[in-house]
């Protein structure tokens, strides 16, 4: 979305929803992503999506070769209005569709050799894997994943709930790229486009709004 389009959208938005849009994006990411492979409980799901907006997460991935990925509104609490989602159909495309764009695999497991997430520094573009609660990750995630991260557990239950373990390891990891000197932050361009898209959610009627704006655009050429 170009500015002059851009601030013509932003002129039917509040004042205070304009400032929320600015503190927000000053603190949105996609350095980091979240991948959640057949995830299938829509409870879960949900809560993930709002851990990624809480934790200023752009992007989250989901693999449904074998569950569809559903949220629930009433957990979910309108967080999927801001909150990137892009769905695969298979382990194979999602990898190398986040291999192609930078990003190296990050696989939560419990391996002895991993690192625990609150030593992990993302210095590259990382993609965080996410298995579900009784199969963990596939075997393919395990064999390509770059990295291998851990949340230190000491009681008898082997693992967390996915939602929990999911913001568990958004909070260590952001924590850490914050209190870092990564250039995280998104593009100028990355926040022009996002605010444009999230103020198109804000206003009724905006493709009438779009349309006759760009019609005046091109009448004044």
């Amino acid at each position: 979305m170009n500015q002059a389009l851009l601030d013509h959208i932003l002129s039917f938005v509040t004042e205070n929803k304009k400032e929320v849009f600015r503190r927000v994006l000053a603190n949105r990411t996609k350095h980091i992503t979240l991948v959640l492979e057949n995830v299938f409980q829509p409870q879960n799901a949900s809560a993930v999506v709002r851990s990624c907006d809480c934790f200023g997460i752009q992007d989250l991935h989901v693999i449904e070769s074998e569950n569809e990925y559903n949220i629930n509104p009433r957990i979910v609490m309108g967080a999927s209005k801001w909150v990137d989602i892009h769905q695969h159909t298979d382990t194979t495309s999602a990898i190398d569709d986040l291999k192609a764009q930078g990003f190296q695999i990050i696989a939560t497991s419990p391996h002895s050799d991993d690192v625990n997430v609150q030593d992990f520094i993302p210095h590259q573009k990382s993609a965080i894997f996410f298995g579900t609660e009784y199969d963990g990750l596939s075997n393919e995630v395990m064999e390509k994943a770059d990295r291998f991260v851990k949340i230190p557990m000491y009681g008898f239950t082997e693992s967390f709930n996915i939602s929990v373990a999911a913001a568990l390891v958004l909070q260590s990891i952001t924590d850490n790229l914050r209190n870092s000197s990564i250039n995280w932050h998104l593009s100028a361009q990355e926040k022009q486009d996002l605010c444009g898209k999230w103020a198109s959610k804000c206003v009724k009627n905006v493709d009438i709004i779009e349309k006759e704006f760009m019609k005046v655009q091109n009448e004044s050429l």
